[in-house]
């Protein structure tokens, strides 16, 4: 019994010295096969996570976009670059999901993706002017990371090439749009971007459908992107920092700073114990199934109005605090702040009422935020009160659901 469980010294069992001497094995080994991983309670590596400090940039980048030109076509601009450095984030999770061998290939392709990600990030702000050509090879570096990982797959599992042909396609032909309109002036230029990443987000839904594909991992998938959440939340975080910083302990600057702060607690909370944890109980009761697939494309693709209705909620809550002496916020400060907050609780929303296919719930909170927050962004107050009552809409929400979950109305699971 004591080399199952422990020694009668307190030293390690049995179980625990076959394990930490695999993992001496597999360290000392430093290319491996790649595999498909299937291996239960697997999480997010060192190597994710500081992949992702990349991509905390990146956003931040993103967001100067639409700092410095709140007018609608700057909303365009910021949606479409963070939209695209979504799907860039999300297809390198997505080949890391299943085939993530931890070997020194595997790392090096890792990091020199991690390098194109630091070049989009560094021009993400200036991709109409002089920099746009390295947010484009940025890009295509990423692209070229994952065809090539895809190849390595490719060669040693020959049982995986059905699945995985939609991808290497999918990313090709993406790099290849990417690559031309560097020789295409504006607005043409933005096109082929377009077209680019549309052509490449059809490799995971044509792969889904593939019979005998590898399968997505149910427990890597919703602690990623719940990863990615936190990133975006963080700019929340920061731009409260910044705006006590930078607006001299004002009084009205720390009242707004302390309502964003408690704005981006309640979204984390709707978020991690009601919505998203709803969607990954949904995701690990299908598991590997190959019948719904539809159920994973939703999850990955409803994440992208998440994250860039966050990034939105950041850049709004600057504005704030930068003027919460002020008597009021000019309109297009509001209409960010709102847009973020509303756009966040209906794709939130949504996500909650698909996956976990109970509407009501779903309907009552998040869905009467929406219209609350819309009217709230409409009221020409000052900051403190502007985002003070956003703040409220969504703790009294997050009080609805948490009491919706205890009366058993909605059901999550732990992200």
């Amino acid at each position: 019994m004591a080399t199952e469980q422990s020694t009668e010294n307190g030293g390690p069992s049995a179980e625990d010295r076959a394990r930490l001497d695999k993992e001496d094995r597999e360290g000392r080994e430093l290319v491996r096969e790649p595999d498909v991983n299937q291996e239960t309670n697997r999480s997010a590596t060192r190597l994710e996570l500081f992949f992702d400090l990349a991509f905390v940039l990146f956003v931040a980048g993103c967001a100067d976009v639409l700092i410095k030109d709140e007018t609608f076509t700057g909303g365009v601009r910021f949606a479409a670059v963070l939209a695209v450095g979504w799907w860039a984030w999300a297809s390198v999770t997505l080949y890391a999901n299943r085939f993530d061998t931890d070997d020194a290939i595997f790392r090096l392709l890792t990091l020199i993706g991690m390098g194109g990600v630091i070049v989009m990030a560094a021009s993400a702000d200036q991709v109409t002017g002089a920099a746009g050509k390295w947010f484009v090879l940025g890009y295509v570096t990423l692209r070229l990371v994952l065809i090539a990982g895809y190849l390595r797959v490719w060669r040693d599992l020959p049982e995986t090439r059905r699945g995985i042909r939609p991808y290497l396609i999918g990313h090709a032909a993406g790099a290849a749009f990417w690559l031309v309109s560097l020789m295409v002036a504006a607005p043409g230029r933005y096109v082929l971007w377009g077209v680019g990443v549309l052509v490449d987000l059809l490799g995971p839904t044509m792969a889904a459908r593939v019979r005998d594909a590898p399968p997505l991992h149910m427990e890597h998938l919703p602690e990623r992107f719940g990863l990615f959440v936190i990133l975006v939340l963080g700019e929340s975080v920061a731009a409260t920092v910044h705006g006590l910083h930078d607006g001299k302990w004002a009084a009205g600057v720390v009242a707004t700073g302390a309502a964003a702060f408690l704005l981006a607690a309640a979204l984390w909370w709707s978020y991690f114990d009601l919505s998203g944890g709803a969607a990954k109980r949904r995701l690990v009761q299908e598991g590997g199934e190959r019948t719904r697939q539809g159920v994973h494309d939703f999850y990955v693709y409803a994440h992208l109005p998440v994250a860039i209705s966050l990034a939105a909620v950041a850049v709004g809550l600057e504005h704030a605090i930068a003027h919460g002496a002020d008597g009021h916020l000019g309109g297009g400060a509001r209409a960010i702040l709102g847009a973020g907050v509303a756009g966040y609780l209906l794709s939130a929303g949504l996500i909650q009422a698909v996956l976990s296919q109970r509407y009501r719930p779903a309907l009552i909170w998040p869905g009467l935020g929406v219209p609350a927050v819309v009217v709230i962004a409409t009221l020409d107050v000052a900051p403190p009160m502007l985002v003070g009552l956003c703040a409220a809409v969504v703790i009294l929400g997050v009080a609805v659901g948490v009491r919706q979950h205890r009366r058993g109305e909605i059901k999550v699971a732990k992200v």
